[in-house]
């Protein structure tokens, strides 16, 4: 079996591929569209003898917000395999390459959106990021409330502008993308819908909604507000399609407080798990990684596994500076040995690691389940280390 990139003559074969495995046949617009942001050196695939393709797999070089910072990210998807090479390893192969491959390319952390979530828990991913899903009767819609400013409608999408909102409002979660102008051209613009910006009294636009009506059914594809005027501005902006709609469909971070705020907070939820992630490069992630400032230098020992990605195993000392400036130092010898969770070190693997740095689950509660072990004094001190920050994930790929 070889392993490699394909080239820019193999769109078809990946096509055929894809096609096979989501059991969704392209369109001949579809078909030109994919073909012109097909990118080779992108995809790779395993090959048997032959040259035949057995499965493939694309990484995205993607930049993606963690705790208030960029950090480089491949995104893995379009993970597909032919039946007849199911069950060879052929997947494995692919996975482990792509993490030596973003590892290469200083992509310190993964994220992807699981077919079966057991499934890539063996490859050191975790669920990071769950969102919430609203439907909404007309009549328990917020009540409409004069503010300053005005919403306009945007008849012709300003990618600048829209991008500007954007980027102030996904800089405050973890696991929101960059959004480049591609981008916004290839995976949002193409959605049926209409954009309404909110503008301040100095006319600045501080939020917007972007949503589609059919068949009375009014549903958000994007909702973004940057302080509680323009979510109440935008609010009763959707509010004043009353007669043309009987509900509302839309999709939130799952710290949103938007019941709490209805006089009738009976509306649907739904609680759906929506992307893994994994921690790619540890000593790296956590170099960027903006922790949050102590009273003075600190330092725990963490013992760390991972299975799929081996220069991450060993024994470290987490140090932080009194800034919020951490790193992880590589223990060797009988230092290494020493490491033990009696001694209070904390033991944990990739995933929990990636738990707590990038899915916002507290230390503490990782130890109450079993996920992590250490002496109590080394948990609560990480727990300090580590800024609360909810993740969200308004994309897909």
């Amino acid at each position: 079996m070889e392993i490699r990139q394909l080239r820019a003559d193999e769109f078809e074969i990946r096509k055929a591929l894809t096609e096979f495995a989501f059991q969704k046949k392209w369109t001949e617009k579809e078909t030109e569209e994919r073909q012109l942001l097909f990118r080779p050196e992108n995809d790779w695939g395993a090959f048997d003898e032959q040259g035949a393709l057995l499965s493939a797999l694309l990484i995205h070089t993607m930049d993606v917000w963690i705790q208030g910072k960029k950090l480089a990210m491949g995104g893995v998807s379009a993970v597909a395999t032919w039946p007849e090479a199911r069950r060879q390893g052929c997947v494995s192969r692919l996975l482990v390459h792509a993490l030596e491959t973003m590892r290469s390319n200083g992509q310190t952390i993964s994220m992807l959106h699981p077919f079966a979530f057991p499934f890539y828990h063996k490859y050191g991913y975790e669920m990071t990021i769950e969102r919430k899903k609203y439907t909404i009767e007309t009549k328990q819609l917020p009540p409409r409330k004069e503010v300053p400013g005005q919403v306009k409608r945007m008849p012709t999408p300003d990618i600048e502008v829209l991008d500007g909102i954007y980027s102030a409002y996904a800089s405050r979660f973890s696991g929101t993308l960059v959004r480049t102008q591609e981008w916004w051209e290839s995976r949002l613009l193409i959605k049926t819908g209409a954009f309404a910006v909110y503008y301040n009294e100095s006319n600045v636009p501080e939020g917007y909604v972007f949503y589609h009506i059919e068949d009375r059914k009014l549903l958000i594809h994007e909702w973004v507000s940057t302080n509680e005027t323009s979510r109440v501005a935008l609010w009763t902006f959707i509010g004043n399609h009353d007669s043309m709609i009987n509900e509302v469909t839309t999709t939130v971070p799952i710290d949103d407080p938007l019941p709490f705020l209805l006089a009738d907070p009976r509306i649907k939820q739904e609680i759906i798990p929506y992307f893994m992630s994994r921690i790619v490069d540890a000593q790296a992630f956590v170099g960027h990684y903006t922790w949050a400032p102590g009273n003075q230098d600190e330092a725990i020992v963490i013992s760390l596994s991972d299975s799929h990605a081996p220069w991450n195993n060993g024994a470290y000392q987490l140090v932080w500076s009194q800034e919020g400036q951490g790193r992880l130092k590589l223990l060797e010898g009988d230092a290494a040995k020493a490491v033990t969770s009696e001694q209070g070190a904390i033991i944990c693997d990739i995933q929990a690691l990636t738990a707590m740095l990038v899915g916002n689950r507290k230390p503490s509660l990782l130890q109450e389940w079993g996920r992590i072990s250490g002496s109590k004094e080394s948990v609560e001190l990480l727990e300090r280390r580590i800024p609360e920050r909810v993740t969200l994930l308004m994309d897909f790929f």
